[in-house]
């Protein structure tokens, strides 16, 4: 493969993964974060540490996830991986914040984790389809 093929294939799955989380926190969850966070959210965004997380967490589907899944030619393995990759990068922040974070809620963290696997999974189903059509 050719570096103009991965950045296609990044760039591509960036646009996926940032759809599909921006409906998910625009849409769908804002208020069940806001009933469940709200004396912690702020009233504005601060967008770089978010464009940050974006743009690593697409390095990192890619690297841990879709790659090896197209090497591998597995659809199967490739979806299994990225359900786990999702359940450890949510868990990874989630679980800190259950720990340390005085009254944070447990329903939050059940539901960010199986967003991180949701997410990741259709996200990497979608890129993984983008990259055999890109070959």
């Amino acid at each position: 493969m050719t570096t103009s093929y991965y950045l296609k294939l990044y760039f591509a799955t960036l646009v996926a993964f940032f759809a599909l989380d921006m409906t998910w926190v625009g849409l769908v969850a804002r208020p069940f974060y806001q009933n469940h966070l709200g004396f912690l959210l702020s009233p504005n965004l601060n967008w770089p540490p978010v464009i940050l997380f974006y743009l690593l967490f697409i390095v990192g589907l890619l690297v841990f996830v879709i790659i090896p899944g197209q090497q591998s030619g597995s659809l199967q393995n490739t979806l299994v991986l990225a359900a786990f990759f999702g359940l450890v990068t949510y868990a990874t922040y989630d679980l800190i914040n259950l720990a340390t974070i005085k009254d944070w809620p447990i329903m939050v963290t059940m539901v960010d984790l199986i967003w991180g696997m949701f997410a990741s999974t259709l996200v990497s189903y979608v890129s993984f389809t983008i990259g055999k059509w890109l070959e």
